[in-house]
């Protein structure tokens, strides 16, 4: 394969991460750098959650050693390390932490990026940043024809309570986005920061595409936006989805379809909220996406993990998924089966 790739650190092994190491002729790729401790409800001991955390963070460093290109796709602590000493020499394409952001990614991006000024250029953040001009940004409704036409019968009315109130939110952020001085790009000898969000980047024969910026999520989900990308090689393709959460959003299984990757790294709902957070018809929403991306895409593989095996009984909610890539003779598996290993969450409850 000229698109090779290799899980750094997923869930499945213990901690949070969707950390990816993404190879071609022409590049080196690692894909969310971070790694965060597992939620109290994790059936392990704190002292093995703490110890999967320090292989994870050491697995991750290792990787890092090997990469031309470090991807942060947005700033939740299980998809970026802060260590600026970690980026030295790398291109890094990371989340425009100025716009499509909500208040505590901002914050984060804020602290990482004075560490980036400071040790690569020995400045202070505030000093680079300019007043941000005023700008417009549209109802991000508005790009998502295929979920706004969905009939969701008796649950129809709540989800219009739910995202008019979430339409009143964005507004707040827009303001946010319009008032805060502005966090510019990076460029130094030992290091370059592009902001990635809905832009391409090539490299030789490699194309890595990012989207525009897509919610965490459900609409107007208050953990914010991501962006996802593909990597492509000659017709050999590997999608990464970042959080998506599902994908909960229609309109983002039909970009994962119209791209037809070869392989999909995709993350899954948060099913160890279930009955909290989440909802039997946002569940019903990801369970008919993803068939449908098996249904309608030549992929022969699937890394279905981050979020997922955070609790024992994933497989069985998600059951239909399986069963239909078992029919289509499509690999849909953890990045701990992938492997060949167990899940950590599996193992522990057997």
């Amino acid at each position: 394969m000229e698109v090779s790739f290799k899980p750094v650190w997923f869930d499945s092994f213990g901690a949070k991460s969707s950390c990816t190491l993404v190879k071609t002729p022409d590049v080196v790729i690692l894909v969310d750098p971070g790694a965060a401790v597992m939620q109290p409800s994790f059936p392990a001991s704190w002292a093995d959650k703490i110890r999967w955390l320090g292989e994870a963070e050491a697995a991750i460093r290792k990787a890092g050693e090997d990469a031309d290109v470090v991807v942060v796709t947005h700033y939740h602590y299980d998809h970026y390390t802060r260590d600026p000493a970690f980026y030295e020499g790398k291109l890094l394409l990371a989340k425009n932490p100025n716009e499509y952001i909500n208040d505590s990614q901002r914050k984060r991006a804020e602290r990482f990026f004075r560490d980036l000024w400071k040790h690569f250029l020995g400045k202070e953040l505030e000093e680079m940043m300019e007043r941000k001009e005023e700008k417009e940004y549209p109802n991000p409704l508005d790009e998502l024809k295929h979920s706004m036409s969905v009939d969701f019968g008796d649950y129809a009315e709540r989800r219009q309570q739910l995202l008019k109130k979430g339409m009143k939110w964005f507004r707040k952020r827009v303001k946010n986005w319009n008032s805060w001085p502005k966090i510019p790009e990076l460029e130094s000898k030992k290091l370059r920061v592009k902001f990635a969000d809905g832009k391409s980047f090539k490299f030789g024969s490699t194309h890595i595409r990012c989207t525009r910026p897509l919610f965490h999520g459900i609409e107007f989900s208050r953990v914010g936006w991501v962006f996802a990308l593909t990597v492509q090689h000659g017709n050999e393709k590997l999608l990464y989805s970042s959080d998506l959460d599902g994908p909960i959003i229609e309109d983002y299984a039909d970009w994962i379809i119209r791209e037809n990757p070869s392989v999909l790294i995709l993350d899954g709902p948060m099913t160890y909220m279930f009955g909290y957070l989440l909802t039997r018809t946002t569940l019903n929403r990801v369970i008919s996406n993803v068939c449908r991306i098996i249904e309608e895409t030549d992929v022969s593989l699937v890394i279905f993990d981050h979020h997922l095996p955070r609790e024992p009984k994933f497989k069985q909610r998600l059951r239909s998924v399986y069963e239909l890539a078992a029919e289509k003779g499509k690999k849909v598996v953890t990045a701990a089966e992938y492997l060949g290993r167990k899940p950590k969450v599996l193992e522990l409850v057997s």
